[in-house]
């Protein structure tokens, strides 16, 4: 596909002394008013150089690049030359790309195949995989999806939380109060009810809290019958997520949590005290970043156990040493800004010069409209139930409207869950909000269900035009006269940004920018569908329209994968 910034740049640069061809580049813009251009070039950086009136500067190149055939006009506005491009050029050539590249349209390789590994979802072992697990978890399946899509090496690692003293209060609570059965028939809601239980007893049985510190000090040093049941709590634990994981169509290429990294911790302490960085502080140990504008980072408590701190540094290091990242991506709640900060420092003082490819990616947290949510107190929204409502609702919607689908089961699967998905992505990523099931399940206005109807809608079409559809393959049955109208070029520019969206969000970690692209696409072609007959007697003019619907029905398929969602054909 035609990189039009790039070859106005170039055309613009035959007409300009001082300028390069990729300092031009830089400076094309896209005008938000469509009637100014496709493309402006503003000319106030000449102006000390050529030593004219910036108006002036503007008019001379439009006069001068005017003739060219890539062009359909050329105006100077004030110290802008407006630029559009020839339609005819462009529809061709976005729909031609398009239906060339069929499921890769979209991607690029500006990653060369560099390793990038983004850690993502992370919950606790023995804990709720609740709706606040939501947002870790497809963010940075996007984020994953994204880099791949962008060329990169990727690697998915779940990050579990399978080690810390809320074990030791785990099996200090099964001791007590569990019992076997329950847990087999039950795993996640009966060691909530422990875990909940033992914070309801400690206030007033504090000596419980010992207790506990001496139970996951025996299960540090790997005492059997401590090291038995943790292992069992992990194990029942990650059945429970793999079942979710299924339902969001998630895999990752390893497991390795916390307690991967324990034996890996006492090289980093003696790496810190080898570079004079420890400090003891009231029996523990610590390392002192007031200097940089930070609390102390508590590497060892006073009792010898350790902290995540210490197997964050550890595990970064193995990470490195293991993968040689290029990117090290964490996608992390914004409340663990500090934390990141603190370790990522650590890293830089050790002296390794790649703490800056370490890069944390924070989000905003999840309430509920009755408070927040407490795994302490049992106050939580479980995720498989989200999902499971989701789409039982969906189910009935599609009954109520008598949606024609081949499989009304798969299709509510694939909308339900896809709504809740598409709600999560649409806002931006470091945004607060409340948990509310209407807003989730609302599947009217810039939904994942409306862009999700918009590709079936266009599948639909395809399939209702018989042979003709199968014509519309060919570039050369397609006449690019017959899908210049203002609705049909404003979709084929949609559908030509794609790539670029896709850049962009990659590299700003924020799939928001893709959900709203894709709003934008499905708006754009459910315009174009309105305002056009597609299904004319004329063959060639019905076979140009259905081009641009086949492209416009793969780009949103591609957008709606890189969130995690497919795309339904019947709706």
């Amino acid at each position: 596909m035609v990189n039009f910034k790039e070859e106005i740049a170039k055309i613009i640069a035959e007409h300009v002394d001082g300028l390069s061809a990729e300092e031009i580049q830089s400076m094309v813009e896209i005008p938000q008013d469509t009637k100014m251009g496709d493309y402006a070039f503003p000319c106030f950086k000449l102006a000390k150089t050529l030593r004219k009136a910036p108006p002036l500067i503007a008019g001379d190149i439009a006069a001068k690049i005017a003739e060219n055939p890539i062009f359909e006009q050329v105006q100077q506005v004030n110290a802008y030359v407006n630029m559009f491009i020839s339609k005819e050029e462009f529809v061709k050539d976005v729909v031609e790309e398009v239906l060339q590249k069929q499921e890769d349209f979209g991607k690029s390789n500006i990653g060369e195949g560099k390793p990038v590994i983004v850690e993502f979802s992370s919950p606790n072992i023995a804990k709720p995989f609740h709706i606040g697990h939501i947002r870790s978890t497809v963010i940075g399946n996007s984020i994953n999806k994204l880099y791949k899509a962008m060329g990169y090496d990727v690697t998915r690692i779940n990050h579990l939380g399978d080690y810390g003293t809320q074990f030791g209060k785990m099996i200090c609570a099964y001791r007590r109060w569990g019992c076997k059965e329950d847990v087999i028939k039950e795993p996640i809601k009966t060691l909530l009810h422990y875990y909940t239980k033992f914070h309801e007893e400690v206030e007033t049985h504090p000596e419980l809290d010992d207790e506990a510190r001496e139970i996951f000090a025996r299960l540090e040093h790997g005492e059997k019958e401590e090291t038995e049941l943790w292992q069992w709590f992990r194990d029942e634990s990650l059945k429970e997520f793999n079942r979710v994981y299924k339902m969001l169509g998630i895999e990752f290429d390893s497991y390795a949590g916390e307690s991967f990294y324990s034996d890996k911790m006492p090289r980093i302490v003696e790496m810190l005290e080898e570079k004079g960085l420890l400090q003891e502080s009231k029996g523990a140990q610590i390392v002192d970043l007031e200097p940089y504008g930070m609390t102390p980072a508590l590497i060892k408590k006073s009792d010898g156990s350790s902290l995540y701190i210490t197997r964050d540094i550890a595990a970064a290091v193995y990470r490195k040493e293991h993968y040689n990242f290029y990117k090290n991506i964490y996608v992390v709640a914004s409340q663990q800004n500090l934390h990141f900060q603190q370790w990522i420092k650590i890293i830089e003082l050790l002296g390794f010069d790649w703490a800056k490819d370490n890069i944390h990616v924070p989000f905003g947290l999840v309430s509920l409209e009755e408070g927040t949510m407490s795994t302490r107190h049992g106050r939580v929204v479980f995720l498989e139930d989200v999902l499971n409502r989701a789409v039982e609702q969906t189910r009935e919607i599609i009954k109520e409207k008598g949606v024609n689908t081949d499989n009304i089961d798969e299709t509510a699967k694939q909308v339900g869950i896809g709504a809740v998905i598409f709600q999560e992505l649409s806002n931006n990523r470091i945004k607060d909000y409340v948990f509310s099931w209407d807003k989730v399940l609302d599947f009217n206005g810039e939904t994942g269900p409306y862009v999700q109807y918009t590709h079936a809608r266009a599948a639909s079409v395809l399939r209702n035009a018989g042979e003709a559809a199968a014509k519309a393959d060919d570039i050369s049955n397609v006449n690019p006269e017959y899908i210049m109208s203002e609705s049909a070029y404003e979709l084929a520019k949609l559908i030509y940004a794609l790539p670029q969206t896709i850049i962009d969000a990659g590299e700003k970690y924020e799939p928001s920018v893709l959900t709203r692209h894709i709003v934008d696409l499905a708006q754009s072609f459910n315009r174009f569908y309105h305002d056009e007959h597609i299904l004319v007697d004329n063959e060639e003019e019905k076979i140009s329209k259905l081009a641009l619907v086949k492209a416009a029905k793969i780009a949103i398929k591609n957008g709606l994968a890189l969130l995690g969602m497919e795309a339904p054909e019947r709706m």
